[in-house]
């Protein structure tokens, strides 16, 4: 049978079919259409300026190895002008984030890209070991969802970046869609495909992701012919995560359609949300507790921390209304205490001999 020639006509050995397009293509022609797919996403999306300081969300996995790879050979190829940095959260998972990190820790050294690393520990006194040990398997990955999502802001703004960009993929996003419609959730739905969040006008640092209309499954290719260092293992916690639903549905869907993923995204992208819907969508605001970046007067990280530190898990599980109430108990009492606590402090001022 004779060999089937590369598509891109440069006279070589086909050695892959893309799975985005179907081309047959050599290793070479595969790494340049990947390359340059991502750079014409970053210009065209105008995600960077020159000087721009830009943090890496490195986890150690495909995506990300990926990403930092990428990143740091556009940058050079096309004269972006960045200052990058790997910004990694520990989570506290034993036997999974502890692994991973050592491959981070290698990527800093095989890409000569600082890091940084933040632990949950540090930021808010517990490990996810310690959170599921309270919560169980159900709701796990909400917490370490809000809490992840602070804890990347607070390493940016720790290093004083200026953008974070982050390895979510195409296959990721049209994932988010689904939830999104799933859930009825209107304010995520509307904006869960822009490839840009956050601003500084909202006083938050933007999120970009050049990976938008990247496959996963020629991520996963390109780590793999590349020979990257990554880590492959999934999460221990993340069998009952409700994204794993989305991910089987949509692959399903994917068998009959393959373009799929791609039409998902631009339906989201399409979707015209009307004036009243709007109205009732919350602003963004900053957390009256922890300062950082909020639709409510205190933000969901903190609702959980304060029900992990009080006993009870479950409080900033489900929408905002339900844990409202007893959230605005849980401070009334904390005023009573310290107001208790400030009246026996000045009367052993007022009572000490003088």
């Amino acid at each position: 049978m004779p060999a089937i020639q590369c598509s891109a006509g440069c006279g070589s050995r086909a050695q892959l079919k893309r799975p985005k397009t179907g081309d047959a293509l050599c290793k070479e022609c595969f790494y340049f259409a990947f390359e340059t797919e991502v750079h014409f996403t970053i210009v065209k999306a105008k995600l960077f300026n020159r000087g721009d300081y830009v943090a890496i969300g490195a986890s150690g996995g495909k995506d990300s190895t990926v990403l930092a790879y990428i990143m740091k050979t556009l940058n050079d190829r096309y004269d972006y002008g960045l200052k990058l940095v790997l910004l990694s959260i520990d989570e506290g998972i034993t036997g999974y984030r502890d692994d991973s990190l050592e491959t981070v820790k290698r990527n800093r050294d095989q890409y000569e890209i600082p890091l940084k690393i933040l632990s949950y520990e540090d930021l808010y006194g517990w490990t996810m070991d310690k959170i599921v040990a309270q919560v169980g398997l159900k709701n796990n990955c909400t917490f370490c969802g809000v809490f992840r999502r602070q804890a990347l802001d607070r390493g940016a703004m720790q290093l004083g970046v200026n953008k974070i960009v982050t390895g979510h993929n195409a296959d990721d996003i049209a994932e988010t869609v689904i939830m999104n419609i799933l859930r009825g959730d209107i304010a995520r739905l509307q904006r869960c495909t822009a490839i840009t969040t956050g601003s500084d006008a909202d006083g938050a640092i933007p999120r970009c992701k050049p990976f938008k209309y990247t496959y996963e499954k020629e991520i996963v290719m390109y780590a793999y012919f590349k020979q990257l260092d990554y880590f492959s293992t999934e999460c221990i916690y993340s069998p009952n995560a409700y994204r794993g639903y989305a991910r089987s549905y949509i692959k399903e869907v994917e068998k009959i359609r393959a373009s799929a993923i791609i039409d998902i995204i631009h339906s989201g992208e399409n979707l015209s949300i009307t004036d009243k819907a709007k109205s009732r969508m919350p602003t963004q605001g900053t957390c009256k507790e922890c300062g950082y970046i909020s639709s409510q007067d205190t933000c969901k990280a903190c609702v959980m921390l304060t029900g992990l530190n009080k006993g009870l898990p479950q409080l900033g599980i489900g929408k905002s209304s339900k844990h409202k109430k007893t959230l605005n108990q849980l401070q009334e009492e904390n005023k009573e205490v310290n107001g208790i606590k400030n009246s026996e402090q000045t009367n052993l001022l007022q009572s000490a001999p003088r």
